[in-house]
């Protein structure tokens, strides 16, 4: 998907798949935990497929004549969210057509929409954004949308108020991917809005002709849509958006994730965009600073602008550094983006043994979680092309494609598991949106996967090994409430650990805001150092494992 007289992606179609192309002020750490899991035949986790007895009865639909445009084949996302604090995951499906789905923590869903009003609101829904912009306790969901998008209030988990006048949420052009980010010491989460390309009915062309077959148009046709930023003023959010001549963005946004990457005490946001350079914000003193290109992240390894979906970050390796991956287009390599520190990034998707694994898929969403506990971050990606009508120009294409799962072999190598992990990864789908979480509070991390041309996968992580584990739910005084954007380091005499607190990342999605932490071999108990988004630094000491706890910043431990 390269800007030029004939981008990569047309190029490609054109002849029928003929062409390849070749491929901080936090310390380091060691850089293990417990043993890893070596590659084998087997897979080190597996999943089972369950949407149905769940309980969940859901398929999004394309509507209207074939062949798709592009907006058509955008697709939609997914979350992971606790909406009634009952501990027990709930589960939101966002199209046209809404559907919220109580968990009762023991793998049975219970379809909620209408109790809670979400079948009253109407707009063409794409994803969604999770975290509790008012600090009553209850997160909250913003909905974004082509031509709308919808802050709900969660009105203390018994139902949702669109708040989006009131608060100064206006409709945008084309919303994709979206953001609760706190930017400052406030205490107030601020949010961050993708929008993608200027299009309508009455925008040329709405199809393209490849070799005589006729498929969705890639975004260069089509002149850019920006991001907007709105602070959190408490009452009302300020459109904060740099004016668009500023050049702060490039535009085309289609995924964004945030984090302090650098230990700066500032969260930055990374921007996926499409045939665009990515962005890398930083944000200080009210002002935005684009630093992707001396970061080393706006462009592939090769140098040339890319498509951009999907992306979240991660310290894969263990050094005490959060990475960054990027989903792409077929025939580009899925970028993983190793923090070298100094605030410079180097792409090690082909050492990795990634890239050859997913050239050949469209890569939407990304996500980093450690699926068998052993103190790895694994990695999947959702695979689906944007024109229904690909496999006319390129016999070796495919409208639906499986997903793309891989085991993390101690930080040097990825190997690809997607056939043994579950059937379901390698069933051709329209992959799309992604959430992670563990819904029945097991200590194994599960998956919800959009199919953006039929049902949802609820993946059910049936792992069994003797790795251990810890779940930490944060809860913030002097930062928000949800605790977003800390960073902890977990230490046991075996090394260190960093995660982030996020929901955030993959594609048009949120997931569990509780931080997940896989510990291999280690049963004994950890110590955990939180630098919460408000500046304040706490520790919290032997802290026992296997369990899901709450620590408060202030440095209680209330469960």
């Amino acid at each position: 998907m390269r800007r030029c007289e004939l981008s990569r992606r047309d190029l490609l179609l054109l002849l029928g798949g003929g062409l390849t192309m070749g491929g901080c002020s936090l310390s380091r750490h060691i850089s293990a935990v417990g043993t890893g899991a070596p590659a084998k035949a087997d897979a080190p986790f597996h999943y089972e497929e369950v949407t149905q007895q769940a309980g969940i009865r859901y398929r999004w639909a394309v509507p209207g004549p074939r062949p798709l445009n592009i907006l058509q084949t955008i697709g939609n996302g997914c979350a992971f969210l606790d909406f009634d604090n009952d501990g027990n995951l709930d589960i939101l499906l966002v199209g046209p057509q809404l559907a919220l789905y109580k968990g009762d923590g023991k793998g049975g869903f219970t379809e909620v929409t209408q109790d809670l009003g979400l079948h009253k609101l109407k707009g063409d829904f794409r994803g969604c954004a999770v975290g509790d912009f008012d600090n009553d306790g209850y997160v909250d969901v913003y909905l974004s949308a082509y031509r709308g998008g919808a802050l709900l209030h969660n009105e203390g988990g018994k139902s949702f108020l669109d708040v989006s006048a009131d608060m100064g949420i206006p409709p945008q052009p084309w919303g994709s991917s979206a953001a609760f980010v706190q930017l400052t010491h406030d205490g107030r989460l601020d949010l961050v809005i993708g929008n993608y390309v200027r299009f309508g009915p009455h925008v040329n062309p709405q199809l393209c002709n490849f070799n005589g077959v006729m498929g969705a148009c890639g975004p260069r046709y089509y002149k850019p849509e920006y991001p907007v930023f709105f602070k959190n003023e408490g009452n009302r959010f300020q459109n904060i958006t740099p004016p668009i001549s500023s050049g702060v963005t490039s535009g085309k946004a289609l995924g964004i994730a945030c984090a302090d990457y650098d230990g700066s005490g500032h969260q930055s946001i990374a921007i996926a965009n499409d045939e665009m350079p990515g962005d890398l914000l930083h944000f200080s003193e009210g002002v935005f600073h684009n630093v992707a290109s001396i970061a080393g992240v706006a462009l592939d390894s090769e140098g040339h602008v890319h498509a951009g979906m999907g992306l979240d970050w991660g310290d894969y390796d263990n050094d005490g550094r959060l990475d960054l991956v990027v989903a792409t287009f077929e025939r580009e390599v899925k970028n993983i983006y190793h923090n070298e520190g100094s605030g410079l990034f180097v792409d090690k998707s082909t050492l990795l043994g990634v890239a050859p694994s997913v050239m050949r898929y469209v890569a939407f969403a990304a996500k980093w979680l450690d699926a068998d506990n052993d103190g790895w971050l694994d990695l999947i990606f959702t695979n689906g092309h944007v024109q229904d009508t690909i496999a006319e120009v390129d016999k070796t294409a495919s409208y639906r494609q499986p997903c793309a799962v891989f085991h993390n072999e101690q930080g040097t190598h990825f190997t690809e598991v997607t056939n043994v992990a579950s059937p379901a990864f390698a069933r051709p789908i329209v992959g799309r949106g992604l959430a992670v979480g563990d819904y029945d509070n097991d200590g194994r991390v599960d998956i919800l996967i959009v199919d953006s041309e039929g049902a949802p996968l609820l993946m059910h992580n049936i792992t069994t090994n003797t790795h251990h584990w810890l779940g930490i739910l944060l809860e913030g005084t002097q930062s928000n409430r949800d605790g977003l954007g800390a960073l902890l380091i977990i230490e046991t005499s075996q090394g260190r650990l960093l995660h982030h607190c996020h929901t955030d990342g993959s594609y048009q999605s949120a997931s569990d805001k509780r931080v997940h932490v896989g510990l291999g071999d280690w049963n004994g108990p950890v110590n955990i150092k939180v630098r919460w988004p408000s500046g304040h630094q706490d520790t919290f000491a032997q802290i026992p494992v296997d369990r899901y706890v709450t620590l408060r910043e202030g440095g209680q431990r209330i469960a």
